[in-house]
């Protein structure tokens, strides 16, 4: 991208358009512009996560997901530009195989609860699904790259089990859902 932000406040959005990085400008309501700014909140949601305590190689994982998800917002800030490569959805199957991993296998629901740290991490696997929804509409109407919606696709699915690795990080566990169907069966 070759034009960096000398300026904040250029009053050139006071029409409700903004440019994007082919210098074009759209609506601040358009499609694309909404996904954009759904993966620039799931970067910032990353980033208070990050304030929390977690071992050093997700920490790692988490910050390289936040220079991808900038790759990202790149990528749909410029009409027809790569930026996210294939590379950065490979890491993240090999990361989701990895933690997957270490994790019991769910017998049940859970909440999206316990540590401060795990709930975080569900946050911003709610707001990557949004951003992969957001994306996905933008899609139908403009042909985008495979890579952004593979990428928060599996993005959302990591953040998930990492939300389960950070519950245990201290001797916790996940919060299970209590169905009072299943509650029934086991009781019959």
């Amino acid at each position: 991208m070759a034009n960096r932000l000398t300026q904040i406040a250029t009053r050139t959005g006071d029409n409700g358009s903004t440019g994007l990085g082919d210098n074009t400008r759209v609506s601040k309501d358009s499609l694309r512009v909404h996904a954009m700014g759904d993966v620039d909140e799931l970067n910032s949601q990353i980033g208070v996560l990050l304030c929390e305590e977690m071992p050093d190689d997700v920490r790692e994982l988490l910050v390289e997901v936040q220079h991808q998800l900038f790759n990202l917002g790149g990528e749909l800030s410029i009409p027809g530009f790569e930026l996210l490569k294939p590379e950065a959805v490979a890491l993240l199957d090999a990361a989701l195989e990895k933690y997957n991993a270490t994790l019991p296998r769910l017998q049940e629901f859970i909440l999206p609860a316990g540590s401060r740290a795990a709930s975080l991490a569900h946050v911003c696997r709610t707001v990557a699904r949004r951003a992969e929804r957001a994306v996905v509409a933008l899609d139908q109407a403009e042909t985008l790259n495979e890579s952004p919606r593979q990428y928060l696709n599996r993005l959302s699915d990591l953040l998930f089990v990492l939300s389960r690795v950070l519950n245990r990080m201290n001797g916790g566990d996940d919060v299970y859902w209590k169905s009072e169907r299943m509650a029934r069966s086991a009781a019959d």
